[in-house]
């Protein structure tokens, strides 16, 4: 499956149907797996319960993958006879009544996996620009919760209230500030923090709800477990939450009534994921914007290889002399006409293979020695990933 190509929802259904064990587990286990895979942190390193195969994904296709399926799970446990594609478009379209330009374009259209497939891409992606991604990406996807959240609520009628939505992204800002007020030490790293939190919230109220009203507004389960994660990972900017920090959260737990060993078991899930999965978050990492960029870039040319592969080799084998000189570049440094012969017959490959269109852009000509490192390393794959036998 790939899931930066179209068809990969009603490919990502059908292995749900041959494995749905995940469907089966309690609210409380559900949302633990959320947590493992990133997915509530908003640094999505695995699929949720390893519902399908995964298949190096990257963490955008990640993002898409457990955003759909964290609705699936709400979907399957809810009374409602609306099939899932139409069920999500129609809370899409429910929200976007209220805030058009979150989805412009897409109303109209004839609900169908393309466009449930365009709705969750717009949702998931942050920016066009891959050297700042990085260290937004986690705070905005870290909110996709909320989408979840408010689908849940929209099952019960197949409505959605603007208030619901505004109360609930409102309760977490309020929590987050409150949070950071707390702090004994904030860093400059804290400021930025708060200014791309306020940054990606889809509301952006005038005020913030009090500390009671917030308490008052939080009913369900899933909203309290996330509201005291949001708070963990705020309390953990500076990679540690201290006993004053887990005073607060006791008292934010008890108030929203929830048991004292939920509260210790999310300050150690959230210590547990940041620890081992400290060298693929790329906000925590040491590493600078550059090196990040390097890291993520390299991903993404190795993914276009592996699910170009078959294409990529008959095109190299039709330019013998491009792949002499390939090969001779694993071996010794190409002179300046070599490689200008490399990049322009790379160049006219790539522009018939559509999805290496990125490597047209302006300044995509940078990727290009990532290109030329992975070529020796092309593994044949099949090429359409979505494809479903009938």
């Amino acid at each position: 499956m790939n899931p930066s190509a179209n068809g990969w929802i009603k490919k990502l259904i059908k292995e749900l149907s041959e494995n749905d064990g995940y469907l089966q587990l309690s609210l409380n286990n559900f949302y633990r797996e959320l947590k493992t895979s990133g997915f509530i942190y908003g640094s999505n390193v695995s699929v949720v319960n390893d519902a399908i195969k995964n298949n190096d994904f990257t963490h955008e296709e990640l993002g898409k993958i457990n955003l759909f399926l964290a609705f699936y799970y709400i979907h399957h446990n809810s009374k409602t006879t609306t099939n899932i594609i139409d069920s999500i478009i129609g809370f899409y379209h429910a929200i976007d009544d209220y805030k058009t330009s979150f989805f412009e374009g897409f109303l109209g259209r004839k609900k169908s996996a393309a466009l449930l497939e365009d709705m969750i891409n717009k949702r998931v992606q942050i920016d066009d620009n891959i050297l700042t991604k990085n260290f937004n990406y986690f705070i905005t996807n870290a909110l996709l919760f909320v989408d979840v959240l408010a689908y849940q609520e929209y099952l019960k009628s197949n409505k959605i209230s603007e208030a619901y939505i505004q109360e609930l992204e409102a309760a977490i800002e309020t929590i987050v500030l409150m949070v950071f007020d707390t702090k004994k030490d904030k860093s400059k790293y804290d400021e930025s923090l708060i200014k791309l939190f306020e940054s990606s919230l889809r509301y952006h109220n005038k005020s913030t709800l009090t500390y009671t009203n917030v308490i008052e507004s939080i009913t369900t389960e899933l909203g309290k477990y996330y509201i005291i994660d949001i708070a963990c990972m705020a309390f953990w900017t500076d990679k540690i939450i201290d006993s004053e920090e887990q005073k607060v959260l006791n008292t934010l737990g008890h108030d929203l009534k929830l048991k004292p060993e939920i509260i210790e078991e999310s300050i150690k899930d959230i210590d547990t994921f940041y620890i081992l999965n400290k060298d693929k978050v790329a906000l925590l990492s040491s590493k600078n914007m550059i090196q990040s960029f390097y890291d993520n870039s390299s991903k993404m040319v190795i993914n276009l290889i592996k699910r170009n592969s078959k294409r990529l080799l008959n095109e190299l084998r039709e330019s013998k002399e491009l792949m002499v000189l390939l090969t001779q570049s694993t071996t010794r440094t190409l002179t300046e006409d070599e490689q200008k012969k490399v990049q322009d017959q790379l160049m006219d490959i790539m522009k018939s293979i559509p999805s290496l269109a990125i490597f047209i852009l302006p300044g995509g000509a940078i990727l290009l020695p990532l290109f030329v490192k992975f070529i020796p390393k092309l593994l044949p794959s099949a090429f359409d990933e979505n494809r479903i036998e009938e």
